[in-house]
């Protein structure tokens, strides 16, 4: 007996990729694991195509390529971030993973309310959390916590660094009175 996983169109996060930089290709694979939709940056086209990806869109399209059969361009009117983001609500996605070599969610917080955001570096996953949120972590994992306003945690204790470290294998919720809290994880 065999096992399927039914994967509707839109259901899986779609990736953008702003910049490579240094990001870990096992990483990278793993992202694309379930085959989401696959947007790039015009500067990052060719790499991507030469790791044999299959792009289903490209930002800020110079005119320089010759683009695979049925990949969209996606027109820049402001940031790249944004029209990437102003696309897939338009196209309805629930959420997005983007890698850059920054982690700047701060700046996304107009669209935190209208769809996921996850943005991986070479180092980090950032994202937004709400009030109540749980996750499962080993010992020893890292959070790197913007504290804005007062939020409980638990099974978290704060370094000289300003980093928070995992303190027992298990669950670490957080609550908070802000409508979001920004944080990442070292990977």
């Amino acid at each position: 007996m065999s096992s399927h996983h039914i994967i509707r169109e839109k259901q899986e996060p779609a990736l953008y990729i702003h910049q490579f930089g240094a990001f870990n290709e096992e990483y990278l694979g793993q992202l694309l694991e379930w085959s989401p939709t696959l947007i790039v940056n015009d500067s990052v086209y060719e790499k991507a195509i030469s790791m044999g990806l299959k792009v289903d869109a490209v930002v800020n399209a110079s005119g320089n390529h010759t683009f695979q059969e049925n990949t969209r361009v996606i027109e820049v009117k402001t940031e790249e971030l944004d029209a990437v983001l102003d696309f897939l609500i338009a196209e309805q996605y629930q959420a997005v993973n983007v890698i850059d070599t920054k982690a700047n969610l701060r700046e996304l917080g107009s669209y935190i309310s209208e769809i996921n955001i996850v943005v991986f570096t070479e180092t980090e996953k950032a994202y937004a959390i709400k009030s109540g949120f749980k996750v499962w972590k080993p010992k020893g994992s890292i959070f790197k916590i913007e504290v804005i306003s007062y939020f409980e945690t638990s099974n978290l204790r704060q370094e000289e660094n300003g980093d928070f470290v995992v303190i027992n294998d298990g669950f670490v919720e957080f609550n908070f009175t802000t409508e979001y809290l920004f944080i990442s994880e070292v990977l």
